[in-house]
């Protein structure tokens, strides 16, 4: 069961592999505790990167899940609420597609 709210998103990112350097992933959805891309560029789970977020700033997270191009990154930390919400307003512009505060 998921413990917080998918918000959508289109944010294309670069992340940082250790071993294999800057990846270019597409971020789909995003929650305080993690995040969805949608071109997993051969990530397996268990792997780190690194990856920068407005608001937030540099964030490490870990690969939970991959099915085919996809794959479940999660946060190695949570993100407050309200550095969250300001993420938001930069990640979805548009208040129609934000959920309710």
């Amino acid at each position: 069961m998921r413990r917080a709210a998918r918000h959508p998103v289109d944010f294309p990112v670069i992340a940082e592999h250790r071993d294999r350097g800057d990846l270019s992933l597409h971020i789909a959805n995003i929650s305080a505790h993690g995040f969805m891309v949608d071109n997993s560029e051969g990530l397996d789970r268990g792997e780190r990167v690194i990856i920068r977020l407005p608001e937030i700033g540099r964030i490490e997270a870990y690969v939970i899940w991959v099915r085919e191009e996809r794959a479940g990154l999660q946060f190695e930390r949570i993100i407050r609420l309200d550095d969250f919400t300001r993420m938001m307003d930069v990640l979805q512009p548009n208040p129609r597609l934000r959920r309710g505060r």
